[in-house]
């Protein structure tokens, strides 16, 4: 990793290069493992990017606490029984790197799929009353950026202008909400199915699409990273009720998300509150 001129890299450029080491091994093991064994080639994937990040966030931020995915109980509730076992140092750390090693394993696993990505995001605590994320950066290694490199979207990159025409709302491919499909039909919107939470996110930011509703199940390391990138650029983020987006709490499921372009977040709330 190369360092700026205090021997580290700032938690952002940390960030980017974290996402686009993990992908780089990620590309590795799918051109050598093959798709033949589906689950194999997910389970390999989580493992591989998992133990990559977490030996460099172990190496390079060891001061610092992790959730991860495939940490064992990353998904337990501590509220539920605060007095069972040893609470995470995650809940009294003040720097807490949220990863999702490896999302969208569906798209990964599958011959051709780009639609899935890396999430690196750093909340802190002293940012906010609440705690804030302060850097944040999706891989999407199957996609190519405009340097001819893996494609890796950071906190700082700026939005794509608007597009007019009816709104364009990315939605799961395999599993979307079905207040989410009556939405869509509702306001005369378009559905445009994608894999990642993290490649749906972006895709906002990008201008693919201008919306992006999810309801149903995630947890903080699905949108921990892409918020923060969205946050970044200008983006409106928050639960589908219009409430903040907190991360680190005692219980890691952030179950609903609304990401879209701040002109529409109005409209696109009330219409949410009509049919969910």
């Amino acid at each position: 990793m190369t360092e700026d001129g205090t021997g580290r890299l700032d938690d952002q450029a940390f960030a980017e290069w974290l996402a686009g080491e993990a992908g780089v091994a990620l590309t590795a093991l799918r051109a050598e493992q093959g798709f033949a064994d589906a689950k194999a080639l997910k389970d390999a994937g989580d493992k591989v990017s998992h133990d990559l990040m977490s030996t460099a966030l172990a190496r390079w931020r060891p001061a610092d606490a992790v959730l991860s995915e495939e940490q064992a109980d990353s998904r337990r509730a501590w509220a539920d029984d605060p007095s069972a076992g040893d609470r995470p140092t995650r809940l009294t750390a003040d720097r807490v790197w949220i990863i999702d090693p490896l999302d969208g394993t569906r798209e990964f696993s599958e011959s051709g799929r780009d639609d899935w990505a890396v999430h690196v995001a750093l909340w802190q605590r002293s940012a906010g009353p609440d705690g804030a994320l302060v850097a944040g950066a999706v891989g999407m290694p199957a996609r190519i950026g405009p340097d001819g490199a893996p494609l890796v979207l950071g906190n700082r990159v700026p939005a794509a202008p608007a597009v007019d025409g009816p709104l364009r709302i990315a939605v799961s491919r395999s599993r979307p909400p079905a207040f989410v499909s009556e939405l869509v039909e509702g306001i005369g919107a378009t559905a445009v199915p994608m894999g990642s939470a993290g490649v749906k996110v972006c895709a906002v930011v990008t201008g693919e699409v201008d919306a992006y509703v999810h309801a149903g199940g995630q947890y903080e390391w699905d949108s921990a990273a892409p918020v923060a990138v969205a946050l970044g650029a200008g983006m409106h983020a928050s639960r589908i009720d219009g409430s903040p987006l907190r991360y680190n709490r005692d219980d890691p499921r952030l179950p609903d998300l609304l990401v879209c372009r701040p002109e529409h977040a109005g409209s696109l709330l009330a219409a949410i509150d009509r049919y969910r």
